[in-house]
């Protein structure tokens, strides 16, 4: 395990001014990612002052719509870098450098990389204020320590960050699995929901479990910290048989392209039915996470007929505050167990070799290793949807689809895209390439695909200003824009026929424009918003204001 000590205690400083309050922790179950930080609650407001955890450099800044949103990194000459996301905005030496790019380049959404020396940062140093960009998400700030050489993401409690915590971990579910088909689980050779009851101090004890041949287990669990209410990530996850340590794993470190394996070490398909992060106790065979940081047997335990085994999971914060599972298994060999049974189809996936499949005008392409398993795909077309099987499949890339658009008009060629349906029937744009006859995308989703169109331009409501107003003493111009089917793809302002910073809300779907961004003239100015979605629709607004 990674210890403290091979980590710099307390050269990191609370990057607020405010008690150390987390509302996620290190390692946490995302969607198809681990966290790389720790998310530092500012009191459900924005604005709070945010300050550099240790000397160095501002190496990087990063503006964008989705994800960080504006995000700052600073390097440190002690081989680490802090990150610092969501944030509202950033001092005005680094806001002002940032604009000069923005203006210069004509980009919203840019990245930055400047030198040392450009942009040089003390301890303690005001760098931005918290905010909320980047999704939907609540006011926090996303907080980082990386490995400078690496870009590995480092637990940041690691380096002696203290938030107060003396609550244990909860263990709300456990699920036991047949790892092998002569193995079964309670006569079943399906995996099992297994009941469990709370005790006291932190323990919890499972029904008695009869079971043969190689099995393994899976729970549900998270944490909480004093004073949020927030279920966070744990920190440490093992498996005890018979007192000897099977399993361990620990989320101190991982790389970025690690972060995709998460898919295997949860129970995905259960997830994708139940929206449960079930975390193994045992490894799959493809998964290369290095937070195991012990797996005799891929944490599989072989149960023989007519032994018993007690099972002890412990489940830790950070913290070291604990709770146990106990589970007593019993070996019992059952002459006729239930047996899973896959549906056979046409279309056999051989996950180490590139396939390609073809139905009614629609072409599935897989590179080899796009999957983790061999398994049969359903693959079937129903009322010109194709549906590709099921998203309880984890994919460790993307795969190529086709639709034939030879019959479609010329005006439904040029408005088309193909679309990706989910489970509750919304659907999303799938960046799309369309020539004369075939429309071609690159995705990681499963289930239903159709060739959808869009034939309604964008469309730009709540100007927050009247044609000719005096905007002399008003520093923002704000207004809205929508896009019904495909998506905004691109969006262009203007004043006096000159480029303008809008910094685009997606919350809220409002672009706003600081004025004081450059010192307009008195008189008359126009305002210029254009816009384009994902298959060429444009919408264009114009209007005026004075200025005295």
């Amino acid at each position: 395990m990674t210890s403290q000590q091979e980590h710099p205690q307390n050269y990191f400083q609370n990057p607020l001014k405010i008690p150390l309050v987390l509302a996620g922790t290190f390692g946490e179950l995302r969607t198809a990612h681990f966290h790389a930080g720790i998310d530092l609650k500012t009191q459900q407001k924005e604005g709070l002052e945010v300050m550099a955890a240790a000397g160095g450099y501002i190496s990087r800044i990063k503006v964008s719509h989705w994800g960080y949103g504006k995000a700052l990194y600073i390097t440190h000459p002690n081989g680490y870098t802090t990150v610092y996301a969501h944030l509202k905005k950033f001092n005005p030496k680094i806001e002002a450098f940032v604009k000069a790019k923005q203006y210069a380049l004509e980009k919203t959404e840019i990245q930055l990389f400047p030198k040392k020396g450009v942009l040089d940062v003390a301890r303690g140093d005001l760098i931005a204020y918290s905010g909320s960009t980047g999704g939907f998400i609540a006011p926090h700030l996303h907080f980082e320590i990386r490995e400078t050489a690496s870009e590995e993401a480092i637990n940041p409690l690691l380096f002696g960050m203290r938030p107060k915590d003396d609550i244990k971990p909860k263990i709300k579910g456990l699920r036991a699995y047949a790892l092998q088909d002569s193995s079964h689980v309670n006569g079943s050779n399906l995996p099992l929901s297994i009941p469990l009851k709370q005790l006291d101090g932190g323990k919890y004890a499972s029904a008695p479990i009869n079971a043969c041949g190689n099995i393994g287990f899976a729970i549900e669990t998270f944490d909480r910290l004093n004073g949020a209410e927030n279920k966070n990530g744990v920190y440490k996850v093992s498996m005890d048989v018979n007192g000897k340590t099977l399993h361990e794993h620990v989320f101190d470190r991982f790389s970025f392209g690690e972060s995709k394996y998460l898919n295997l070490l949860i129970d995905y398909p259960y997830k994708a039915l139940h929206h449960k992060k079930y975390q193994k106790t045992f490894v799959h065979p493809q998964n290369k996470l290095r937070l195991y940081k012990q797996s005799l047997q891929k944490g599989c335990l072989t149960v023989e007929d007519g032994l018993d085994y007690q099972v002890v999971i412990r489940v830790s914060d950070f913290h070291n505050n604990t709770s146990l599972l106990t589970i007593p298994v019993r070996g019992k060999k059952e002459p006729r167990p239930h047996m899973k049974k896959s549906p056979k189809t046409a279309y056999f996936i051989r996950h180490k070799e590139a396939q390609h499949f073809e139905k009614s005008g629609v072409k599935i392409h897989f590179q080899k290793n796009t999957f983790y398993d061999d398994f049969y795909l359903d693959f079937k077309i129903q009322d010109h949807m194709a549906i590709i099987h099921r998203d309880e499949v984890p994919l460790d890339k993307s795969y190529r689809l086709s639709f034939d658009a030879s019959h479609l008009t010329d005006v439904q060629k040029s408005k088309g895209y193909i679309a990706h349906q989910n489970k509750k029937g919304k659907v999303y744009y799938t960046p799309t390439k369309r020539t004369d006859s075939v429309f071609t995308a690159q995705t990681k989703n499963l289930g239903k695909h159709f060739i959808a169109f869009d034939f309604e331009p964008p469309k730009t409501s709540h100007c927050s200003f009247y044609q000719g107003q005096d905007l002399t003493n008003t520093p923002l111009i704000k207004i809205q824009l929508t896009d019904k089917d495909a998506g905004i793809q691109s969006y262009r302002g203007e004043i006096d026929g000159k480029w303008i910073l809008l910094e685009h809300n997606v919350k809220t779907n409002t672009l706003t424009h600081d004025l004081h961004d450059k010192v307009l003239k008195r008189g008359r100015h126009s305002f210029v918003l254009f816009a384009v979605d994902n298959v060429g629709n444009t919408c264009t607004f114009t209007s005026y204001f004075q200025t005295k």
